[in-house]
Formats: structure tokens, sequence, C-alpha cells
């Protein structure tokens, strides 16, 4: 069953015509890759799913809900979570203060306690700093949080923007398998991610977005064996 699925859509930045007509869709548990270059259109895309940028045409459908005209906090409250590029945390802000923020729409006690216990179930480290400032954290330990953060909120949906960006190789195979994990708790996957390579290791399908535009769409496996797929982003 599709739990999101994007037709026809076209985002403006002024008068820069941003998303030229873009169709998407993700399953129900997937992890989906969306790749591209600099420039091509992958964090608008994220930005027009949680209202962060107004849609000009077309429709996002979540759950056969059309969310298009919707607020991000009400987007937010409909199950879709966004780790954003450059992982943003608040570094005055300890750990748990930073976790407690993604949980702003719970109103339950309990459950807040039962989210914490399942993100540090997930983030050991993030667990042992807890009290910690996160801008005292390490690259990596930012990301994990970021996307705790994200997951305090339980989402159907979540959207990972770039989440290897800088992080040393150890660290992105650790960053990877977490998603693989949280992928595998029932939570579905957007992941945008310049490491098309890792990508699309652990996705099911992906997409190729170019200048606005979806230039490919096929199964990850088959997605890494296209030599046009592979000259442009896997360095072949």
């Amino acid at each position: 069953m599709s739990l999101l699925e994007i037709k026809n859509l076209h985002t403006y930045y002024g008068n820069i015509h941003a998303l030229k007509g873009i169709d998407l869709v993700v399953q129900e548990h997937e992890i989906v890759a969306l790749i591209g270059s600099n420039g091509a259109g992958k964090t608008t895309t994220l930005s027009a799913i949680t209202g962060l940028v107004p849609v000009s045409s077309g429709s996002i459908l979540f759950g056969g809900k059309e969310i298009s005209k919707m607020s991000s906090d009400r987007i937010v409250r409909e199950g879709i979570c966004m780790s954003p590029e450059g992982r943003e945390v608040f570094p005055s802000l300890t750990v748990e203060e930073n976790l407690s923020l993604g949980a702003y729409i719970c109103k339950d006690k309990a459950e807040i306690q039962r989210n914490y216990d399942e993100v540090y179930e997930l983030f050991p480290r993030l667990a042992e700093r807890k009290k910690q400032t996160a801008g005292t954290l390490s690259g990596g330990e930012q990301q994990m949080l970021a996307i705790g953060r994200a997951l305090m909120n339980k989402p159907k949906l979540i959207l990972l923007d770039e989440p290897s960006l800088g992080l040393a190789p150890n660290l992105v195979d650790l960053i990877f398998d977490l998603i693989e994990d949280i992928n595998s708790r029932g939570v579905t996957v957007l992941l945008i991610e310049q490491n098309a390579n890792m990508a699309l290791q652990i996705a099911d399908r992906g997409y190729v977005i170019e200048t606005g535009k979806i230039a490919l769409s096929d199964t990850a496996e088959n997605l890494a064996d296209n030599p046009e797929v592979q000259r442009a982003y896997l360095g072949a």
C-alpha cells in the first residue's frame, strides 16, 4: 500500500522553477532512496512534503490524505518527521532536551518516557550522554541525536536528508546500519543521500532526480547496476 504518493508536483523559489512535475511513491515499510547531484531538487522535495516550501501545483497524498496545503505542524501530527541536512541540533541544550523537542505534540508523559527508552535503546551513545549539551557531541553523535529527535514523535514516515554528510567512513556504516534497524521496527524511510552507493545498498527502490525532474526510477539493485547511474553517481 502507498504510504506517500506525490503526483505532478511543482514548486518555485521566487521565479526559479525548482520542482518540475515530480512523481514519486513510497510504499509502507520501504526504504526509498532519492539520489541526485547538488541543486537537483532533493531537499526541495522533502521541504515540500513537510510544508516548508509551498506547493504551486500537484498533489502530495499521505495515507490517502491530501497534505500539500497543510501546515508543517499538522503534517508532523499526521506522522511525518524529518532529520534535516546539517543535523540542526540545538547546541546549548542537552541531548535529553533536544529529544524532548521532538515529542512536543505528545502530552502523555508515560508515552514520552517510552519514546525516550526506545531512542536510547537504538542509540546507546545518546543514553550515555543525555545530560551533555549537544554542541559538545561528535558529528556522528549529533547525527544520531537528529534522527532520535525525529523518532520521538513515533512517525510512520521518517525523512532523512544527507545523514552521512561529513562523517568518517566507520560512522557512515554505523548510521546506515541504524537506518536499517529503524526500518525493521516498522518505520518507513525516504532517504536523500549523496553517498549513492550506500543508499542503494540499503534501499528497496530508488529515484534519480535531475534539475527538478525524476530522470529514473527502479529497484535499488537495478539502479546500482545501471551504467548511466554508475557513471554519474557511483564513481564508476
